[in-house]
């Protein structure tokens, strides 16, 4: 059989890099770049040109969209044109190539802003026992964007809706917890948003492996925290994920 044909923008990043060693070989990866990626077949361009892009997406199945100006370190305006205008650019090229499905990596920064208050206030400044007992956040909570970087990824996700209403695209967007370099926790607030490298690239995995039926749906993808406050019985039920690594265990 051939393999299933899939386009990872952001493929020289953190994730991209973990998603690549966990899958190739198993599916012919297409790079959409900045830069070449050594080894693997790129497109050269840049998202805020859907021009430049759409020729990327040629003979896709599925999309992985994970390049972004990532977090409020960045300038509003590098947001406004990687996270808003290429975000769209991405989706609207997947449509006019016909692609059947596009994995948005969204952020738990869509709803980061309950953290300014009590309990998740409490929770994540390691303060557990004024945290009391936590009821998770779902994907059905209000969200609370913590900064303009949330906000972008809230356009993303909002986005994906449209085109899987209007367009039959399937859609699948992933509020990814805190992935870092060192693959562990490193600050108290980590202990309780961590997600490693290996739990993102199997729920990576699962969402290009899920049934045509998954037509939208968004899910949170942390690993397993004693003191997490995002939900993931929603990706067990739906996608049969379920993290393995675990913020308590050392690693």
């Amino acid at each position: 059989m051939t393999p299933r044909r899939i386009l990872v923008t952001g493929l020289s990043g953190l994730i991209g890099g973990a998603f690549r060693k966990h899958v190739e070989g198993k599916y012919a990866l297409r790079a959409l770049n900045r830069r070449a990626v050594s080894g693997v077949e790129t497109h050269r361009a840049d998202l805020g040109d859907l021009a430049a892009i759409r020729p990327a997406f040629d003979g896709v199945d599925t999309v992985v969209h994970l390049a972004a100006a990532a977090g409020d370190s960045q300038p509003p305006e590098a947001i406004m044109r990687s996270n808003v205008v290429g975000t769209y650019h991405v989706f609207e090229a997947a449509r006019m190539a016909g692609v059947k499905r596009v994995i948005f990596a969204s952020s738990g920064a869509t709803v980061s802003g309950w953290e300014r208050e009590a309990p998740l206030s409490h929770l994540v400044a390691g303060r557990y026992a004024e945290a009391g007992r936590i009821t998770p956040l779902t994907h059905e909570s209000p969200l609370r964007p913590s900064g303009l970087y949330g906000a972008s990824k809230i356009w993303g996700e909002a986005l994906g809706r449209h085109y899987a209403d209007s367009h039959g695209m399937s859609v699948i967007c992933l509020r990814i917890g805190r992935v870092k370099a060192e693959d562990r926790p490193t600050t108290t607030r980590d202990v309780a948003v961590w997600c490693s490298q290996r739990d993102i690239v199997r729920m990576l995995e699962a969402c290009i492996e899920a049934p045509a039926s998954v037509r939208f749906d968004v899910f949170y993808v942390v690993s397993n925290l004693k003191y997490g406050y995002r939900d993931v019985a929603h990706a067990r039920d739906v996608l049969g994920w379920t993290p393995v690594d675990s913020a308590d265990a050392p690693r």
